[in-house]
């Protein structure tokens, strides 16, 4: 889990923001790679979200949780994002990452 703090050249309105998230396709989900989620962030509206317990499995651990999205006095925006430290670190992003190279053709096989 992390709380990040951003700023940018041109602030964006925080439906600018959400509509960029939701619109987001890395290269896995466009060669539309196996293990690569659908959606890879997945933002929620409550105010406690995103929590370990409940949102670390979203896109059965390969995705990335967002919420808690405001404006911020030092910087333009702030957030929290969650993402699942083997699912989608070590293990996950391994077998995705042989996934893309496979894919792209650097792996015989």
């Amino acid at each position: 889990m992390a709380t990040v703090f951003v700023n940018f050249e041109n602030k964006p309105t925080k439906e600018q923001i959400l509509a960029e998230w939701k619109a987001f396709k890395g290269l896995p989900q466009t060669l539309g790679l196996p293990h690569a989620p659908e959606q890879f962030i997945t933002y929620f509206e409550e105010d406690n979200r995103p929590q370990t317990h409940l949102d670390r499995d979203v896109c059965g651990g390969m995705g990335v949780s967002a919420g808690r999205l405001r404006e911020d006095t030092l910087f333009d925006w702030k957030f929290v994002g969650l993402s699942h430290n083997t699912l989608r670190g070590a293990a996950g992003g391994a077998l995705l990452s042989a996934e893309l190279l496979y894919k792209l053709g650097y792996l015989d096989v």
